[in-house]
């Protein structure tokens, strides 16, 4: 949770930080008003990024509940260049969080974007007590009576990905440290789980190869993105066991009608091998269903977002999906299937760099969920 928390983290300092800004001193209000249509916009700090800035954002995963994240980002202003073109800045980060079910985090990192965009690195370090529930990977009792557990977690993650030339393919990989203990609450139902599980150390390295078209990383409306991704992680790197992990994806937005309907679409899937832990198996990550509810050796989904242009600055935004988890290999035939649907609205914080803002209602099979959303709802 705190690597997903930090990623986000990067994304709405965009706004928040600008915001505060605006407060506290009267003579830039200018810098946050666009000449265009003299509207609240945030381009102006976009490109001119640059010391230590505090923010406060939202947390709304409703596998934690809600709560708050604070951090403290130093932005790495880039060497300006003859023509001027924007470059997004490095950010250093330290970061913590607390939500309404005591889960919490903290941490810091750094993300970098280097030559150009031609290396991207990425680098975190933190530890969590997070509260969550297991529903037992196609167990019917847990299914219904899930069992409570908390994960104190210690994690560290080094990820490098090049550019091939001037080409939109990138290759890298990464390496990625944990070491977590879990302990399942007073009253939750025990699961049938193997007792080396509950203190787990796992230690392993990823490939990751892409390929991204989009036409901007902020709020895409036109372009590709897909990702294969597999970790593998080993004994003689220091784990506790042998296990792999691959995920892969692909993500498609284009111009249904020009400036007034655009069309996005995600497939994705995710399978594990070996002896894979149970709070590591793979689950439908799907707008209103928590983390880890759907849960399987084997997880595929679909899901579409539609997004209505009122004005050149509002929008409104319908969306769906729908996911299957299979318990196994072995059993095919066994699973659990979910569903999501909701609907939000989004307003251009930053026109020149294509970053949205808004907020998105979204319901699954048990519950409704809350996101406050900036950049893209499938930021990864």
């Amino acid at each position: 949770m705190n690597k997903k928390a930090f990623y986000i983290v990067s994304i709405l300092i965009l706004v928040f930080t600008s915001l505060s800004y605006q407060l506290s001193a009267q003579k830039k209000q200018k810098a946050f008003i666009d000449t265009l249509d003299n509207a609240l916009d945030v381009s102006y700090y976009l490109s001119n990024l640059n010391g230590l800035l505090p923010i406060v954002s939202p947390i709304t995963e409703p596998a934690v509940g809600y709560g708050a994240v604070a951090a403290g980002l130093f932005f790495i202003e880039k060497k300006e260049k003859k023509e001027k073109k924007f470059q997004i800045p490095d950010i250093a980060a330290v970061a913590g969080g607390y939500t309404e079910s005591a889960t919490w985090f903290a941490g810091g990192g750094y993300i970098g974007f280097w030559k150009d965009d031609r290396i991207r690195y990425r680098g975190v370090f933190g530890y969590g007590d997070i509260k969550l529930k297991y529903y037992g990977n196609g167990s019917e009792f847990l299914a219904n009576h899930p069992a409570k557990f908390n994960i104190h977690s210690i994690f560290f993650l080094q990820q490098l990905v090049f550019r091939l030339g001037e080409s939109d393919f990138l290759l890298g990989g990464k390496y990625q440290l944990g070491k977590s203990k879990i302990t399942f609450l007073e009253n939750s139902p025990f699961p049938i789980i193997k007792p080396q599980e509950l203190e787990f150390t796992n230690s392993g390295i990823g490939l990751i190869a892409e390929y991204e078209s989009l036409n901007t990383i902020f709020s895409p409306t036109k372009g590709i993105r897909a990702n294969i991704t597999y970790n593998q992680f080993l004994t003689v790197l220091g784990g506790d066991r042998d296990f792999g992990v691959l995920s892969a994806y692909f993500i498609y937005h284009h111009h249904i009608i020009k400036d007034r309907w655009h069309g996005a679409y995600r497939t994705e899937t995710q399978f594990s091998v070996g002896k894979t832990p149970f709070y590591m198996k793979p689950f439908v990550f799907l707008r209103g269903v928590p983390a880890m509810r759907y849960q399987g050796q084997l997880t595929a989904l679909i899901e579409t977002e539609q997004e209505f242009s009122l004005t050149k600055r509002w929008s409104l935004v319908g969306f769906g999906g729908y996911g299957h988890a299979f318990k196994d290999f072995d059993n095919m035939d066994i699973g659990s299937d979910a569903w999501s649907a909701g609907a939000g609205f989004r307003y251009m914080i930053a026109r020149l760099f294509g970053l949205k803002m808004g907020v998105d209602v979204a319901r699954g099979p048990e519950q409704w969920a809350l996101y406050v959303v900036f950049g893209n709802s499938w930021i990864r």
